[in-house]
């Protein structure tokens, strides 16, 4: 049995997965939430599209290719899914829009030959006000923010399904996620979000492996 959902049912239900998650997801991640956004079932989740592919592999594959070239999504060579600046203010898409943009695009032009030489810079003339630049921006972050670009860092890092934390009182845990060991060993892990001008306290790491006690593997 086959079941009727295409590559445009899926635009606005990703753009959602993507947004509850935080704004930065693994593939798998958005598949697991896009199957609980249409409420799927586990005969449409489990429809084989080709070999051992689903269809929803498959359509979802499409449906985040289609969202990247229409602006509003791109994703990290690690695979982490996010928002572009014009994706962040976006509501919900036109679906018809979205194919009709993408398909209308014209193949990229190929780029003349050049004989212009190219400079090699060397290392000490690399810019590295980048770094200064980087740390006032993390020092003005709103901590909510901050904790979401803790979240994203993980799983550009490897984690998988990867939480903040909504609760107080939760014993400074801030996150939790897991992390695989060469496909094999599954540890779950907990995290904490802080900024330190030096060195964190020996008070504040024995505090949070305490909180962990129990409810994770690593921290």
């Amino acid at each position: 049995m086959s079941f009727d959902y295409t590559r445009e049912d899926l635009f606005n239900p990703c753009l959602k997965a993507v947004r509850k998650l935080g704004g930065s997801a693994k593939k798998s991640e958005i598949a697991h939430t896009v199957i609980d956004i249409m409420s799927l079932s586990d005969d449409e989740v489990d429809d084989v599209h080709r070999g051992t592919a689903t269809k929803l592999q498959y359509q979802l594959s499409w449906s985040l290719n289609y969202l990247k070239n229409f602006g509003l999504l791109e994703n990290s060579s690690r695979g982490v899914w996010i928002f572009t600046e014009k994706g962040r203010g976006a509501g919900e898409v036109d679906p018809k829009e979205v194919s009709r943009f993408v398909e209308s695009r014209s193949k990229p032009k190929k780029k003349k030959a050049s004989n212009d030489k190219i400079e090699e810079v060397g290392e000490n003339e690399i810019d590295l006000s980048w770094q200064n630049r980087l740390l006032e921006v993390l020092k003005k972050m709103d901590p909510i923010a901050f904790e979401r670009l803790s979240q994203r860092l993980l799983r550009e890092l490897g984690f998988e399904n990867v939480e903040v934390t909504k609760s107080t009182g939760d014993g400074g845990i801030d996150g939790t996620g897991s992390i695989k060991i060469g496909s094999v060993i599954t540890f779950r892990v907990v995290f904490q979000c802080k900024r330190y001008k030096k060195s964190v306290p020996g008070e504040i790491v024995r505090s949070f492996r305490g909180a962990l006690e129990g409810r994770a593997d690593k921290g």
